[in-house]
Order: structure tokens, then C-alpha cells, then sequence
């Protein structure tokens, strides 16, 4: 079925009367979180903005005969000050980003829509997406999911990878998508100069604890992993594992199921009100 044929799931090519009938349908909308930061000095600084918005694309396309779905615009900048040093990197503050992630999601929300997808690509979202998430959905009683693509189709995505054992940054597995999706913007002249030792990463501490470092604590260049590994089929193959992983979140009915309440009439004598 060509795109012509299926049915419109971007947003903002709906019109407003469109919109309101998929709020009717319970559709899931679906916020794409991105960001716009340097990915080294092969690729652009719209990566994660453009490969987070294309799985999300797909995934509706790939759910919505079973669930109606719409995806809105993506949400383009994101937390990526630990990118800052090496240039080219758009971020907003904590406060900023909760908020302008919790005002669009309330704008759906006011529209009658109830399940809401927070759909990522940039790791440093990660927390704060679902503390989000959290508070939206105590607040408002809709359903909010926070997922990142990455995780989400992380037992599908490593097998197709030679070098790392998931999305690292602009490393084997971005550099593939951008040349399946974006191959003009791809600077492979040189790629095999850009490989990085992967190391442990620069937000751990201890065993397993948490300290925030700039990128240039593990890299010199921007880069994380062997973008020399990449190819633009391995590109398609990642971009229809995540879009899969994402459709198939979207269209288990468990995703979506009200919370339900196991408590016993009352406990310790006293009743529940």
C-alpha cells in the first residue's frame, strides 16, 4: 500500500476536524522527543530529530489498522548539554524541557485524546521523560507512556550490529540509519579515523550509580563505537526493528489497560475511601 493509500498519521498534515475524529476513536498520540546536537564530525546535528521521527512514522503506520494512532511534530531539542563542548548542540534546562514536553501532551489531552506515547531518541531524555510521565498521569488520569525506541527494541536491534550491543552515539548504529535515510548528509570519507574505544560510558560512578560528565570525558570527537561498521543496510533492517518494537508497544492492548486496583476492602479494619 503506498502512502497515498494509508491512512494520513502525521499531525500536522491533518486538519483540525480530523483530529478531533481520531480523538473520538481513542487514538494514541504519539510525542516524538528528540533532539539536535553535534554527532560528530560525520553526521548532522538533526540524528536523533530525524531518525526519532521516522520510527515513530512507521510505527503508526504499522499500528493503526489496530489502534488509531497520530504522531505530532518532533520535539526537537531536547537535554543535551553534556554534548555542549564540541559546538553545533541546541539544549533547553530541565525545567524547560518538562514543560514544554507536559504543555503539549496537556494540549492533546484538552482535545480529548487519552493515551499519550512519549517517544524517544536521545538518551539524555530518558529520566525526564518519565518524570513526565509520572506526573501527567497522576494529574490528568490519562494513560502516558515514556518509551525509548532504543531499549524498547534493544533484543532486535543487537543482532544486526557487528561492533556495539546497542544505539551508541553516532556510532555504528546512527551512522547506519542516517545512510539508509539520509545518505547525502553522511560525511564517509573517513570514518575508519572516527573509531572510539566504547569504554564504560561517562554518566557512571561506582558499580552502578549515576554522575553527570560532559562527552568529551570518553571521546575526543564526538563519536562513540565504530561508525566505519556502518552500512545503509543495516540501516533499514534497524529503522524496521524499532518501528516494529514501537508498533507492537503501541498495539498490546496491556499498554493501554486502565491501572487496576488490588486493594482488600480494608486493611488493618479500616476501610478504603
Amino acid at each position: 500500500m503506498s502512502r497515498s493509500e494509508s491512512p494520513e498519521v502525521e499531525w500536522d498534515r491533518l486538519k483540525a476536524h480530523e483530529l478531533r475524529a481520531l480523538a473520538n476513536e481513542n487514538a494514541v498520540v504519539i510525542f516524538p522527543v528528540a533532539a539536535t546536537e553535534q554527532h560528530g564530525p560525520h553526521l548532522p546535528t538533526m540524528t536523533d530529530t530525524r531518525i526519532g521521527g521516522e520510527i515513530a512514522r512507521r510505527a503508526a503506520r504499522k499500528a493503526c489498522a489496530r489502534q488509531p494512532t497520530v504522531v505530532a511534530p518532533v520535539v526537537f531539542s531536547g537535554l543535551s548539554g553534556h554534548h555542549m563542548p564540541f559546538g553545533g548542540t541546541l539544549t533547553l534546562d530541565h525545567e524547560t524541557f518538562i514543560a514544554v514536553i507536559e504543555c503539549l501532551v496537556r494540549s492533546a489531552i484538552r482535545h480529548g485524546f487519552r493515551k499519550i506515547l512519549l517517544s524517544n531518541s536521545h538518551g539524555g531524555n530518558i529520566t525526564a521523560i518519565q518524570f513526565a510521565a509520572d506526573r501527567l498521569a497522576q494529574e490528568t488520569g490519562a494513560i502516558i507512556v515514556a518509551t525509548t525506541y532504543a531499549n524498547e527494541a534493544a533484543q532486535t536491534i543487537a543482532p544486526i550490529l557487528d561492533d556495539q550491543p546497542g544505539i551508541m552515539h553516532a556510532g555504528e548504529a546512527e551512522t547506519s540509519m542516517m545512510l539508509a535515510l539520509e545518505p547525502d548528509l553522511v560525511d564517509t570519507s573517513d570514518l575508519t579515523s572516527l573509531n572510539t574505544d566504547r569504554g564504560r560510558g561517562f554518566l557512571y560512578a561506582g558499580k552502578a550509580s549515576y554522575r553527570w560528565r560532559p562527552f568529551q570525558h570518553m571521546t575526543g570527537n564526538g563519536v562513540s563505537g565504530l561508525p566505519a561498521k556502518a552500512t545503509a543496510d543495516k540501516g533499514k533492517r534497524l529503522l524496521d526493528a524499532s518501528s516494529d518494537a514501537i508498533a507492537a508497544l503501541i498495539m498490546d492492548a496491556r499498554t493501554w489497560e486502565p491501572a487496576l486496583d488490588r486493594r482488600d476492602h480494608d486493611v488493618g479494619g479500616v476501610p478504603f475511601r
